[in-house]
């Protein structure tokens, strides 16, 4: 990592993690991320973007003859979302339009979730901290969750405020900042279907990703708010997940922004729980990310609209949608959003070639990540380039015959 300065806004934790902050650093304003830009900010905002966002909606998907974008993988890929989309928005009871004057809060996105039942009155006695992480991580598994790490609340990862996209306006964060820890969830997203991308159909991976961390992260929130502690489920509102991510242990940060971990590599969706039920915090992983990704630059290289850097992490933000004072890999937003709304879907190119997207189930896999790990990381990414297929896969070998498979 080399040396570091230490700045008013280091943390211990920043050693383990190897995050380093800076004088400069300011806490992000939910506005600017590059989504929320995409309603308000005349530098995003287009006919383009609106119809991205229209088009997660049936019959407004725009369908067409390449490879991928078919009605059939557009209905796979909106249906896939359906399950969030529901969730997302509590006040108009499935009609859900983006460009609604009506809507208030979009639950997961710009607003933590508010779907919960009223819990017990009293705290479920646990006799110690570790009996409360055990059980918690028990009943994670069984709603779904793959990856589940702790970590203790750090204020810096917090939005500064969050935005409404329906009044256009900032409001202080709802998440009570007296809250000492935070669950930290990974839901993988299927690797056949990101094969497939870019298309509509590979989006199916990113949508149902969604679905499922929305239903494990709202159930487990549910479950604590029983044993009677305070409990508020977010996906991407409210805080910065990557950095908090890092924190509790699920991975570490690569080249093309994406937590990567010893589970899943870069294909999982995190989610967060912040919460006052007493819990063990995890230590942050080295699983040599950053050593590796210095070496390797496939998701640069693959990046059609060039938003992902080739030089070395840095300090350097490239617009308002950029957190300030940190060191690490930034991608340009604008590009990358640009892109996603000229293809009408979201793009994860930069996941499809990463040499760390494998079905860590096989002993093979597990072996190069300890590879990966090591001072033969070289010899690991040669190995990637000899024995691995990372060229884009048609849809219709996903849609192929299921007896066909084998």
């Amino acid at each position: 990592m080399g040396i570091r300065r230490a700045s008013q806004y280091s943390k211990p934790v920043d050693d383990l993690t190897g995050i380093e902050v800076n004088e400069d650093f300011e806490r992000f304003e939910q506005k600017n991320d590059v989504f929320c830009r995409a309603t308000w900010d005349d530098e995003i905002k287009s006919e383009k973007t609106a119809a991205f966002y229209d088009g997660f909606f049936m019959p407004s998907a725009r369908v067409r003859k390449a490879d991928g974008f078919g009605q059939k993988d557009y209905a796979l890929r909106n249906a896939a979302w359906h399950a969030a989309n529901v969730f997302r928005d509590t006040e108009k009871c499935g009609k859900y339009r983006n460009d609604s004057p009506s809507e208030s809060r979009r639950e997961g996105y710009t607003a933590c979730f508010t779907l919960h039942d009223e819990g017990w009155p009293e705290p479920y006695p646990f006799k110690n901290p570790e009996e409360a992480t055990r059980d918690i991580k028990r009943v994670a598994r069984f709603f779904g969750v793959g990856a589940l790490g702790i970590c203790a609340y750090d204020e810096r990862w917090m939005y500064k405020s969050i935005y409404s996209r329906a009044t256009g306006e900032s409001k202080p964060p709802e998440i009570p900042s007296d809250l000492p820890y935070v669950i930290v969830t990974g839901v993988p997203m299927d690797r056949d279907l990101i094969r497939t991308v870019p298309s509509a159909l590979a989006g199916a991976a990113t949508g149902l990703g969604y679905s499922h961390e929305t239903v494990a992260v709202v159930t487990l929130a549910q479950f604590i708010r029983n044993l009677g502690y305070r409990a508020f489920a977010s996906l991407n509102d409210s805080a910065l997940s990557v950095p908090l991510g890092l924190q509790a242990g699920l991975g570490e940060a690569g080249r093309n922004g994406s937590l990567i971990s010893e589970e899943y590599g870069p294909r999982f969706r995190i989610s967060k729980i912040f919460t006052d039920v007493p819990l063990v915090v995890d230590k942050p992983k080295n699983l040599g990310v950053t050593r590796f990704c210095g070496i390797c630059d496939r998701c640069a290289k693959a990046c059609p609209p060039k938003a992902i850097p080739h030089d070395e992490p840095s300090t350097t933000i490239h617009s308002k949608s950029n957190i300030k004072g940190v060191k690490k890999w930034t991608s340009i937003a604008e590009k990358c959003f640009r892109f996603w709304a000229s293809q009408n879907t979201d793009c994860i190119i930069c996941i499809r070639v990463c040499p760390y997207n494998r079905d860590y189930s096989k002993l093979g896999n597990r072996l190069w990540m300890k590879l990966a790990k090591s001072r033969l990381r070289k010899f690991a990414l040669l190995l990637d380039d000899w024995f691995m297929d990372r060229g884009r896969m048609k849809s219709g070998h996903w849609w192929r015959p299921i007896d066909s498979e084998e």
